[in-house]
């Protein structure tokens, strides 16, 4: 399945040429085949186009506008719709692509089965292993309060020992005013 994004490389609207860079760059950062069919240059890809637009995606004015994607014969959907689906990080359903293996593409809202109370399974899982997250948690900070009573006794010593230190502290400074005050003594003699 090839993606064809309908485009228009002549077109003098920068918000076209905007929305059009941006469908086609990230098709191409994210490695999805797709081919870029231009109709500014080529009658039948705009006269294609128009043709597969559906009805109730066309404008009021009935001529579709710059970039249209298709995935092959299918109409995926115009600039709009493309971006909705970028947001919702369901691009690839939209595209009516498979997810790359290994993606953490979340399924629409359609696609995911709901439960009778209307959670969607999804969802309870989630909410199971928070649960299950939670419970973890609660047994570590049992763990943590062990840890802490028995830091508490190692701490003991740590607090002597700053004591220790100030009151050395202390004695030092006292010695240095004592040899300050006999420096003085002494110059006081000499004179």
């Amino acid at each position: 399945m090839v993606i064809k994004v309908f485009v228009a490389t002549s077109s003098g609207s920068i918000a076209i040429r905007k929305k059009q860079q941006e469908v086609v760059g990230f098709l191409e950062a994210n490695k999805i085949d797709f081919k870029e069919l231009d109709i500014a240059g080529d009658e039948d890809n705009r006269k294609w186009m128009r043709e597969n637009v559906p009805g109730e995606k066309k404008p009021q004015n009935g001529i579709p506008l710059p970039p249209q994607i298709f995935n092959e014969e299918q109409y995926c959907g115009d600039f709009d719709s493309f971006f909705s689906a970028k947001e919702e990080n369901i691009i690839y359903s939209f595209l009516g692509l498979a997810p790359p293996p290994g993606s953490k593409v979340t399924k629409s809202s359609e696609e995911a089965s709901s439960l009778p109370n209307g959670d969607v399974v999804g969802e309870v899982q989630s909410a199971t292993e928070a649960t299950e997250k939670a419970e973890e948690s609660g047994e570590n900070e049992a763990q943590k309060e062990d840890n802490e009573d028995s830091g508490n006794l190692a701490e003991s010593p740590e607090k002597n020992t700053e004591e220790i230190t100030e009151e050395g502290a202390e004695g030092e400074a006292e010695e240095e005013e004592a040899e300050k005050g006999e420096e003085e003594q002494g110059e006081e003699e000499d004179s």
